[in-house]
């Protein structure tokens, strides 16, 4: 058979191929998980797509929040929030209201961060309370200081929200709800009660305790001698005694100071000392016990611990306006996102920058980025991109899924202004780890990822090819790469391909004629006389002026060569 009947059996083979997957693509049932006054508007359901490990691992989002925090805890939250792409555009916009109250009030910031480290010492204390091992005296003590912090936690964050004219509906609604439990009458009588508990607890600083001891000197009896408001040391009381045991023996060589014997939370079965006297001291403070039990006993269904579902909001919100601010003092803009309807898939962003090299500038504010202008229209919104190496390709490509990663999560972005219709899903192809080409070989793995990207995706997915296909050579890349564009155009995802192949970019008006709403364009990067620009702009590819630049620059041209070559 003829070899170009065969290609372009082989091409209408993985065309069609390629089409089945994009109409099979299924969106993630998100339904199920739980909804946040500061993630959702009321009754809102959440519909979000979590992003795949490559998605992650190409936009380097782990090294980027990395320079959020230096918490290891706040880390793993704020990626795992990362990695939750939300697309419905109410709720997106939801959360750019929150975030711009947060970014604009830095008193705000200040003392609900302040307050981060007691609504985490909440969860330590729920899990000793819930300690069936504890006795029970340690447990009421425990749950009395649950009670406490969550009154203070109540009463902070309402005083902050007070203080600041916050807008965001997220705010409001958490605000209206913290001013109804503090106007209810039972938030009233619980500070009260628990004020005058912390007060009785507060006066009980040492019980002093007589040890009746048999012939063979071991303890035999226990009993309560006094109770005291003052805390034992080395001088005093303690003095006295020791005075009093030398008339008896010179011999007698005790410790002068005082010895720990326990931490909190210790039980009998782990120290048995321990154990003994919590049971003698719950004894003697009997009606002391029953006192805080009957007392904390109304308030049975009040959980401090249910305030710590705000933690992971809390600092999401806060670690990335600190972040956007330390930008914005480097001299870079960052600006709130306009959030359009997702069925427009539009885009249409000015100065846009690549947020890891804003990393730079924040260390050094002489570091130069060229910002540039960027779109996404039905006239231009597959884009194949070409351009000298290390001509800033990929760090445009890994820029344009930033934009949607931020702006999507309500955060500034950036670029001096910004609107776009949200995606469903961010689906990248760059150059595979070597490792995973093992068992397929580099060109097997690129084809299943690629093959994977159009199962996933569909018209309101945004894609992102780095290079994709070098691995083999340049006539089969291209033809595969064409297949690909083929079905990019059929399935009408705003996408950027990335690729040295400037001979597929020459190909677009061919390309366009075939089924599709989303055009095809050339998109390329700029040099001149070997020198890169990094400008990005819509033209025609200019692969040969490109070479004839840098062998100029590098003195390999015809002409340069010959003068250099003796006879």
């Amino acid at each position: 058979m003829n070899t170009a009947v065969m290609t372009a059996d082989r091409r209408r083979d993985t065309v069609s191929a390629l089409k089945k997957k994009s109409r099979l693509s299924k969106t993630i049932d998100s339904s199920t998980a739980e909804e946040s006054v500061l993630l959702y508007p009321a009754g809102k359901k959440p519909q979000y797509k979590v992003l795949g490990d490559d998605t992650c691992s190409d936009l380097f989002i782990e090294s980027i929040v990395d320079q959020i925090t230096e918490n290891d805890s706040e880390k793993k939250i704020i990626m795992q929030m990362m990695t939750k792409l939300e697309s419905d555009p109410e709720t997106i916009r939801y959360r750019c209201d929150i975030f711009e109250d947060m970014i604009s009030f830095p008193q705000l910031r200040e003392k609900i961060g302040d307050m981060l480290g007691q609504l985490e010492y909440l969860r330590t204390l729920e899990k000793s309370y819930k300690d069936e091992t504890s006795a029970p005296i340690w447990q009421l003590v425990t749950r009395l200081k649950e009670l406490e912090v969550y009154i203070d936690c109540i009463t902070g964050i309402k005083d902050a929200l007070a203080e600041n004219p916050v807008r965001s509906e997220g705010l409001l609604r958490l605000r209206d709800d913290v001013d109804s439990i503090c106007s209810e009458g039972g938030f009233s009588e619980l500070k009260s009660d628990i004020r005058q508990l912390l007060s009785e607890r507060s006066r009980i600083k040492s019980i002093t305790l007589g040890i009746n001891l048999d012939d063979m000197m071991c303890p035999e009896e226990v009993g309560i001698l006094s109770i005291n408001s003052e805390r034992f040391d080395h001088t005093g009381i303690l003095d006295k005694f020791l005075g009093f045991c030398s008339k008896f023996s010179d011999a007698i060589n005790a410790n002068t100071g005082m010895t720990v014997v326990h931490r909190p939370g210790v039980n009998a079965e782990s120290d048995p000392l321990m154990g003994n006297l919590t049971a003698a001291v719950t004894g003697m403070l009997s009606s002391n016990v029953r006192h805080m039990k009957s007392v904390l006993s109304r308030y049975v269904n009040i959980s401090g611990y249910s305030l710590t579902k705000y933690i992971p909001e809390f600092i999401f919100y806060i670690r990335w306006a600190e972040f956007c601010i330390r930008i914005r003092e480097a001299g870079l803009p960052m600006t709130r996102p306009e959030i359009l309807a997702a069925e427009k898939r539009t885009l249409t962003a000015k100065n846009l920058y690549n947020i890891k090299l804003a990393l730079k500038r924040t260390k050094n504010k002489e570091y130069t980025i060229v910002g540039n202008d960027f779109e996404f229209t039905k006239e231009h919104g597959i884009y194949i991109m070409t351009g000298p190496n290390r001509g800033g390709k990929t760090t445009f490509t890994q820029a344009v899924g930033w934009l949607f990663l931020l702006a999507q999560h309500g955060i500034y972005v950036p670029c001096d202004s910004l609107a776009l219709s949200p995606c469903d899903n961010i689906l990248t192809h760059f150059p595979a780890d070597e490792n995973k080409t093992v068992d397929l070989g580099r060109l097997g793995e690129e084809s299943k990822r690629i093959s994977s990207i159009f199962s996933e995706a569909t018209s309101r997915s945004l894609l992102l090819f780095n290079e994709p296909l070098a691995s083999t050579s340049f006539t089969e890349g291209l033809y595969i790469a064409r297949d690909v564009v083929e079905c990019l155009r059929y399935l009408g995802a705003r996408t950027v391909f990335n690729t040295h192949m400037h001979e597929l970019a020459m190909r677009s008006d061919e390309i366009n004629m075939l089924e599709g709403d989303m055009k095809v364009a050339s998109l390329v990067t700029g040099v001149h006389e070997g020198i890169r620009s990094y400008k990005v702009y819509i033209a025609p590819p200019e692969g040969l002026s490109y070479a004839k630049d840098i062998a100029k620059k590098y003195g390999v041209t015809t002409e340069q060569l010959k003068r250099t070559i003796k006879k």
